[in-house]
């Protein structure tokens, strides 16, 4: 059973967004900007990055999709930092509908295996995922079979985890309870569908297909942040920092270093094409 994940990386969709532009390029100058550039970067290199890279089950594919015209330094840094990970693949695309240009992704990344069944899941790039998702998601599909055997699809979801802020002095959190994120989540797929997690809406996927929800382990981090979209996702309500405790869980369960955190959001914005 293959698992693949989906990542976009400042993709200069058509729309997808809430901040419009009218051309192509006005959207790639509003992406490109050095401070969102750092600003996201910085989230990647110590959320993402880590919880991707340290995964128990290493057998996954984990897609980032980029823009054809990122600026060369920002292209650079993210194929550097992305090396060392084998699960990691970065394509790129022309501007399009995100949503297909990220099926055409998992859609190419499926022929190039076997022909079997696929858990699929997607993963903001300001998110992190527990070490341990891909073993979580394989291993409940598997247990799960004769549920599943009657319907097209699936959906495993983890429903808790935490909402976190990073910043200077370090980690700000609150625990969460959510429904149908898009982090903490798969979808399993049979062979042949033309189908991909990005036909659905996530949070409208029990509305089409069984799903199966772990209430309990903590799966996922959830960033907040000036540059998202929604108001839910820039809400610091209840935040608070982390206990010696919590530090100590967030690297077990995801990787996540606190000091790393207050490293790189205490390092100035450097200049692109110069340490």
């Amino acid at each position: 059973m293959r698992a693949i994940g989906i990542c976009r990386f400042s993709y200069p969709a058509l729309g997808g967004f809430k901040r419009m532009h009218d051309t192509v390029e006005e959207r790639e100058a509003y992406l490109y900007a050095r401070e969102r550039m750092e600003l996201r970067f910085r989230h990647f290199e110590t959320l993402t990055l880590p919880s991707i890279a340290a995964q128990k089950d290493k057998r996954f594919t984990f897609i980032v999709l980029t823009g054809e015209r990122m600026p060369r330094p920002f292209w650079d840094r993210l194929n550097d930092i992305c090396a060392p990970v084998e699960a990691i693949k970065i394509v790129t695309a022309e501007p399009m509908k995100h949503r297909t240009a990220m099926q055409l992704a998992i859609q190419h990344e499926l022929a190039q295996g076997d022909d079997d069944m696929s858990l699929q899941f997607r993963l903001d790039d300001d998110d992190a995922v527990g070490i341990n998702f891909i073993r979580g998601i394989r291993r409940t599909a598997r247990l799960a079979g004769k549920l599943s055997a009657g319907w097209r699809n699936m959906v495993i979801e983890y429903s808790r985890g935490y909402s976190v802020k990073l910043m200077p002095d370090g980690i700000l959190a609150r625990e969460i309870q959510g429904q149908f994120l898009a982090c903490g989540l798969a979808v399993l797929f049979r062979p042949g569908d033309p189908r991909t997690v990005m036909n659905y809406g996530h949070h409208k996927l029990h509305h089409s297909m069984p799903t199966l929800i772990e209430p309990e382990t903590h799966m996922y981090l959830r960033a907040l942040h000036d540059d998202n979209d929604s108001h839910a996702r820039t809400s610091t309500k209840g935040l608070a920092p982390l206990t010696d405790d919590q530090r100590a869980f967030f690297k077990e369960r995801f990787n996540v270093d606190e000091a790393a955190v207050q490293a790189a959001f205490s390092a100035p914005i450097a200049t692109p094409g110069k340490a």
